[in-house]
Order: C-alpha cells, then structure tokens, then sequence
C-alpha cells in the first residue's frame, strides 16, 4: 500500500539517515526526470557513469546522452532495460525505471521479460542474457 506523504514525512524526520530513508522507501520517492533517476541509482550504487557504460552494452556516447538528460524523449524500451544492467538495478528499481520512461514494466507471462527479470533478479550481466534470449530464439537487447 502506497504511503501518504505526511507518512512518509514522519518516516523521514525519525530516519537515522536520509539513505536510510531512500533505502526504506524508494518506491515512494518522486523523480522528476529520466536522468534524475538515474543519477539516483548512480549514487546509491556507488557506481560510476562509466560503470553504467560499460555493463550496459549501449553506445558510449549514446548512453552519456540518456545518463545527461539530452536523448531521453525517444529512448527505445530495449535501451532502458540495458540501462538496468547498466545500473545493477533489482527488478522492483528496474519496474520503476521503466515506469518512468514510459514504458510497460517488464511482464513475467512474456517468455522475453522473463529471461531478463530472471538475469535481473539473479545478477547475470547483459552478454549472459542476450546469449540466453537468442537460445530461445528471442529478440536480443540491443
């Protein structure tokens, strides 16, 4: 059930810390963009923007674009769930992202989305997972 916001202001000011916070309510905090999320994610990973690069399999200076607000408006489904490994994000964040770009979340009836909310859910990199989708016969992330 979705907390109200005068709950979550109440869970705020008794927090031991604002991660402790976030780490307890990240489904309930706002984003307002694309890239604000993503900078979210890059903090409380402690990852790099050349991390997300690296794991994502997207486009160097492509996914630089997405990470920096420029090329958000026409950002592929696919390319958002590779921003998902990139980003190290657990099913429930990677639903979240999705859900902010605009797009379905991922869908475990869907023989595709289950081997990626599989990989997701069980840490398997990207290269792992297209392996696994074209053993299947399924569309790689690309």
């Amino acid at each position: 059930m979705k907390k109200s916001t005068d709950d979550l202001m109440n869970i705020l000011k008794q927090a031991p810390s604002v991660d402790d916070y976030f780490d307890q309510n990240d489904s309930e905090i706002f984003f307002g963009s694309l890239s604000e999320m993503i900078d979210y994610f890059l903090a409380r990973k402690n990852l790099t923007k050349a991390d997300v690069v690296n794991a994502s399999g997207i486009n160097k200076g492509y996914c630089y674009e997405i990470m920096s607000g420029k090329s958000t408006k026409n950002i592929s489904r696919d390319k958002v769930i590779m921003l998902c490994f990139g980003l190290k994000l657990t099913v429930d964040e990677a639903q979240q992202l999705l859900k902010k770009s605009g797009y379905a979340p991922l869908y475990a009836r869907d023989t595709r989305d289950s081997i990626i909310i599989f990989s997701l859910e069980n840490h398997i990199n990207i290269v792992s997972t297209n392996i696994k989708l074209g053993e299947y016969n399924l569309e790689i992330l690309e």
